[in-house]
């Protein structure tokens, strides 16, 4: 499954400070990177984006779970049979998807791509597909089954058939450990946009702050909100484009992993946070949980704070967030 995120960035090159900003787009992990970082000086910020490239493309090659070799891949291709070795990488962000899972109730579920794709949103679908075929979709879908032994340092699928597939969550972690591998080499800031994971640290050359545009899902091509990000991670998940209506309802591209149905409810969500990797967790769980469900699991980490709009347009906010002072039509 795909998590189609929608935020626009605000920037300006500039050569006439200190230090200069310097771009830089390519296609890694099935999706697009734009790594924007304020260096000394170009040659200098052209090496560390190559540098970024270098760790994001490590990454892809540990987690990635359509190449063959990789760790993942391995672990899918052993589910019913076998435990399979892992690096400490792997296993900490598998224990980390696991703990996600488990505080949204299967809301969120690493496991999720062996599902079947009963749904189609792509204006070919003419009716609901059965209760039955929904049902069966997700027969080789549940975090727990996934087994980790921390010890013995392994990975293992107790059903065959499972998989287990990182997706835009390896986006936001890579994005993270970009950033965090830029600071250590002395570049103070910089944004690292993961096909929409965004995660940034210090200003722009002139010394204002790196701005994002979250879009308005009821106009298309009009801004919602311009919010400042200084240091943190920004992540939306939405559905504004990708979905099918039967009888009045709406029904998003983003799955219930635990159900086989289709979030309902809330058009987009926009989790801000320290880490892009916990924020993209948080976004997708929220549009699946729903508003009550979604507001209640983020007051227990008060360093999140998140933009809800529903399907009738409605604006929600968690009470340490407050949009008025952002939107874009005042």
């Amino acid at each position: 499954m795909r998590y189609y995120l929608f935020l626009s960035l605000f920037l300006t090159s500039s050569i006439s400070y200190a230090q200069v900003l310097q771009k830089r787009s390519t296609i890694l992990m099935g999706g697009r990177f734009e790594i924007t970082l304020v260096d000394k000086d170009s040659v200098s910020a052209q090496k560390n984006i190559d540098t970024v490239i270098q760790e994001i493309a490590r990454i892809e090659n540990l987690i990635s779970d359509w190449k063959p070799e990789t760790q993942v891949s391995q672990i899918n291709s052993n589910a019913g049979i076998r435990a399979v070795r892992v690096d400490e990488e792997v296993l900490a962000l598998t224990e980390r998807a696991l703990e996600l899972s488990k505080l949204t109730k299967g809301a969120f579920d690493i496991s999720f791509a062996a599902m079947e794709r009963i749904w189609k949103f792509d204006g070919s679908m003419e009716e609901m597909p059965s209760a039955e075929a929904i049902k069966k979709s997700v027969e080789k879908v549940g975090y727990r089954n996934i087994i980790v032994d921390r010890k013995a340092s392994t990975v293992f699928l107790k059903k065959k058939g499972m998989k287990i597939g990182f997706g835009a969550l390896g986006e936001g972690y890579a994005a993270d450990q970009s950033r965090k591998l830029m600071l250590e080499r002395g570049v103070n800031a910089g944004i690292v946009n993961a096909t929409g994971d965004m995660s940034a640290w210090g200003k722009k050359p002139d010394g204002t702050d790196w701005v994002i545009g979250i879009n308005d899902p009821a106009r298309s091509g009009s801004l919602f909100a311009i919010i400042p990000l200084t240091q943190g991670a920004v992540v939306t998940s939405g559905s504004y484009e990708k979905y099918v209506e039967f009888n009045g309802k709406r029904y998003a591209h983003i799955i219930n992993p635990a159900t086989g149905y289709p979030a309902t409810g809330l058009t987009s969500v926009t989790v801000f946070g320290p880490s892009a990797e916990k924020a993209n967790g948080f976004s997708t769980s929220l549009m699946v949980l729903g508003k009550k469900e979604g507001l209640k699991l983020l007051r227990r980490f008060s360093e999140y704070s998140c933009l809800m709009i529903s399907d009738e347009g409605k604006v929600f906010t968690s009470p340490n967030l407050d949009i008025n002072q952002f939107r874009a039509d005042q």
